[in-house]
Parts: structure tokens; C-alpha cells; sequence
């Protein structure tokens, strides 16, 4: 089986990787990125999403936001170009809901099978190949595809029709930023009562309090790492999409709101390419205090 693989950014890359270090032949294409150095492990190079479509069996996608994907897919020298019935194409990309309903209207328009997985855990996790993998379509093209998926990820899961992949993640990025602004603003407090926040995280993250989150961004904040391996913008860029489904379906999402406007005032201040524990700058300078080990 062929893979194509369109978008060779900080998370298709290394996903590509994975599945060639698996024994799939890969076929891959970005518009904007270089791809020489998976052609030296084995891929093969193409010109355009047309391409890339046209030399696979199934056509993975992992782009920014809901025009690109839009625009590999059903733009001039798209992935409908050059696909034949039969085929599949799995977006992995974190997109609007609705955007992955018209995207797989097209496409079954040409006998060609959709899903939407969008993925969560960031770039390490995608080096390492244990991403959870949330998927909306059909049984029988989930069941086709969920041996790739599990190439990439730890945890695939069929979740509901098309769109509802996206509409888990977009819950999956409620429930990661409104967390690690909780953890940012508890630090924040304990750093200016003067309580040491590494002894803090050891008595608290066997606890209730305790997740995944927690142990993921608590020990980048204490060191002030805020190099990106889930960029402020990307978070951005889902919880619009977040806001805009809820609005859509007169789901009132305060919180969802309010760490918006955090992540906002973060850009402002010139942060949107760090990494989303960065929120904790947002309450460090409220207080006028750093936390750090």
C-alpha cells in the first residue's frame, strides 16, 4: 500500500517518519517545506497535491487550518485532481468540523472514501508515534486505515461520522488550555507566597490534581522552556474554530472565551510561536512574579 502524505510540517514530519520506519511506501508534498530528508530514508518526492494523490492508495493531509486543507484537497492541481474512486483520504489536520462535512461531500461525490483524525500530544508525541488519534467516518474505511493510524498513535479511536473527529478535538483543546492556565495561575500563586512550585508539583500531581497536562508543561515552566512543541498561534487557530462551532450550534462557551483573550495578549506581547505553557507569562506578569525551579 501507498501513502501519500501532504503537509511535512513540525508534526508531519516526524509522522512520516514513523510510517516509513514501519514499511509503508510514502509519497509526500508540502508547498512550502523541503522534504530531502525523507527522500534519503525512502519516500518518494512529489510536485503536487495532484501528484501525490495520483501515486496512492491513501492520501493522509496534516495542514494548518481548514483553507489549507480546502485548498490540497479540492483547489487547482488538488487532491481530487488526481485521486481515483476507491481510494482514501484521512485529513489529520485540526479543522473546522463543518469544513471536514463539505471536504467529504466532494470527495464521496468521486467514490473516494473521507476521514477526519485529527490528532492530539504535540510534537514529542509525534516523534514517538504515541499521538491520540480521533477519528469521524465510517466503520468499514476506519477499519482499512486503523492499522496506519496505529503507526502514528497510541490511541485510535472511531468516534462518530464525519466532522465528529474535529468536533472531539476541538473538546480535547477546551479542556488542554483552560488546564494549563489552572496550573499556571496555582503556580503563580504558590511562586509569590513563597513556596517552592517544584515541591508544590511533587505533592500535588499524585493527587486529583494531577494530569497529563500537568506533567507535560509543569516541568517546561520551571524551566522556562517554552520552546514549541504546541505553538500559542495553533492554539489560537483551534479555539476559533472551537467559538465558531459553539456559536453555530448556540453553545454558550464562556471559559472557552475567556482563555481566548489570554492567549490573545500573549500574541500581543509577541509569543505565538512559543509553546502553549507559555500561558503562564500571562499570569506571571499579572502577579509580577516568574515561576521557576
Amino acid at each position: 500500500m501507498t501513502i501519500g502524505f501532504i503537509g511535512l510540517g513540525i508534526m508531519g514530519r516526524p509522522m512520516v517518519k514513523n510510517l516509513i520506519k514501519a514499511g509503508y511506501q510514502l509519497v509526500v508534498y508540502d508547498k512550502f517545506a523541503g522534504f530531502d530528508d525523507l527522500v534519503a530514508l525512502g519516500a518518494c518526492g512529489a510536485s503536487s497535491n495532484k501528484e501525490a494523490a495520483s501515486k496512492s492508495d491513501v492520501v493522509i493531509t496534516m495542514l494548518p487550518n481548514s483553507p489549507h486543507v480546502k485548498e490540497a484537497v479540492l483547489g487547482a492541481g488538488g487532491i481530487v485532481e488526481g485521486i481515483s474512486a476507491g481510494k482514501i483520504v484521512v485529513d489529520m489536520s485540526s479543522i473546522a468540523p463543518a469544513v471536514s462535512q463539505e471536504v467529504g461531500e466532494a470527495l464521496k461525490a468521486k467514490g473516494v472514501a473521507f476521514l477526519d483524525a485529527p490528532v492530539s500530544g504535540g510534537e514529542p508525541k509525534a516523534i514517538d508515534g504515541t499521538l491520540a488519534i480521533m477519528v469521524g467516518g465510517d466503520q468499514q474505511t476506519f477499519d482499512t486505515v486503523k492499522p496506519i493510524l496505529e503507526k502514528m498513535g497510541s490511541s485510535v479511536v472511531l468516534v462518530g461520522d464525519i466532522g465528529a473527529g474535529n468536533v472531539t478535538k476541538l473538546a480535547n483543546q477546551i479542556v488542554v488550555a483552560l488546564n494549563i492556565a489552572a496550573v499556571s495561575e496555582a503556580f503563580v500563586l504558590a511562586a509569590k507566597a513563597g513556596v517552592e512550585p517544584a515541591k508544590v508539583f511533587d505533592a500535588i500531581k499524585g493527587g486529583l490534581a494531577g494530569s497529563t497536562v500537568m506533567n507535560a508543561k509543569v516541568p517546561m515552566i520551571l524551566g522556562g522552556n517554552f520552546k514549541p512543541g504546541f505553538r500559542i498561534e495553533l492554539h489560537i487557530k483551534d479555539l476559533q474554530n472551537a467559538l465558531d462551532t459553539g456559536h453555530n450550534l448556540n453553545v454558550p462557551l464562556p471559559l472557552t472565551a475567556n482563555i481566548m483573550e489570554t492567549l490573545q495578549s500573549l500574541k500581543v506581547d509577541g509569543l505565538a510561536a512559543s509553546d502553549h505553557s507559555a500561558i503562564v507569562r500571562y499570569y506571571e506578569k499579572l502577579a509580577g512574579i516568574e515561576v521557576r525551579s
